[in-house]
C-alpha cells in the first residue's frame, strides 16, 4: 500500500472522527503544531546523553500522540474518541507537575534570561519548548471556539512545555552559567 493517497490533494483532510476539513482549519492547525514539537522533542531525545532525559522525552512523546488525537476530533465525536483511544487525564498532567518539581530540587536555575544553544540537546529541547507555545495557543483557540472538550489537554501541553525548559536546563546543568546565558567573554 503506498504512502500517498492522494486524498488531501485538494486542500482537505480527514479528522481521526468527524469528518473532512481544510487543511487550515484550526484542529489541524493545532494538531500540526504540536507534531512540529513532538518532531523537535524526537531531535532532542536523539541528541542527549542522559538516559533519564531520554525516557522522560519518550514518554511525553506518546503522551502527545494521544493529545493530538484529540485536536483532531471534532467535538461533537469526543465521546466516540474516548471509547476507542487514550485521551489525556489529570494523572498526565500531574506526573509532568511531578517531574518539574524533581528537576527543580536537583539543580540551581541561572538567575539570568538564557540563551538557547548552550548544547545541542537543550537547543532542540528549547526548540521543541518554542514550537509547543504556538501550538498551546492554537489550542487556547480551539478552547476560546468551544471546540476543545477535554481541558485536561491545554494543562497538559502548557506543563509539558514547562518540563521542556526544565529538561533543557537540566541538560546543561553542568555547564558554566555563562554558557547557559550567552555571557561568554571572547
Amino acid at each position: 500500500m503506498p504512502i500517498y493517497t492522494r486524498t488531501g490533494d485538494t486542500g482537505e483532510t480527514r479528522l481521526l472522527f468527524g469528518g473532512r476539513v481544510s487543511k487550515t482549519d484550526a484542529r489541524c492547525e493545532a494538531y500540526g503544531c504540536t507534531d512540529e514539537a513532538v518532531s523537535a522533542m524526537g531531535l532532542a531525545r536523539a541528541l542527549s546523553n542522559d538516559l533519564r532525559v531520554k525516557e522522560i522525552l519518550l514518554a511525553a512523546q506518546h503522551e502527545m500522540f494521544y493529545a493530538a488525537g484529540e485536536l483532531a476530533t471534532d467535538a461533537k465525536e469526543y465521546e466516540n474518541l474516548r471509547k476507542n483511544f487514550r485521551v489525556i487525564t489529570p494523572d498526565m498532567v500531574g506526573r509532568l507537575e511531578s517531574l518539574i518539581d524533581e528537576l527543580d530540587a536537583g539543580m540551581d536555575l541561572p538567575n539570568a534570561f538564557v540563551v538557547p544553544g548552550a548544547s545541542a540537546a537543550s537547543g532542540a529541547l528549547d526548540l521543541a519548548r518554542s514550537l509547543l507555545r504556538t501550538g498551546e495557543r492554537r489550542v487556547v483557540a480551539l478552547q476560546e471556539e468551544g471546540m476543545l472538550p477535554n481541558p485536561e489537554v491545554l494543562r497538559y501541553i502548557n506543563r509539558l512545555s514547562d518540563l521542556l525548559f526544565m529538561l533543557a536546563r537540566y541538560e546543561d546543568r553542568a555547564l558554566p552559567v555563562e554558557a547557559v546565558t550567552g555571557r561568554l567573554s571572547g
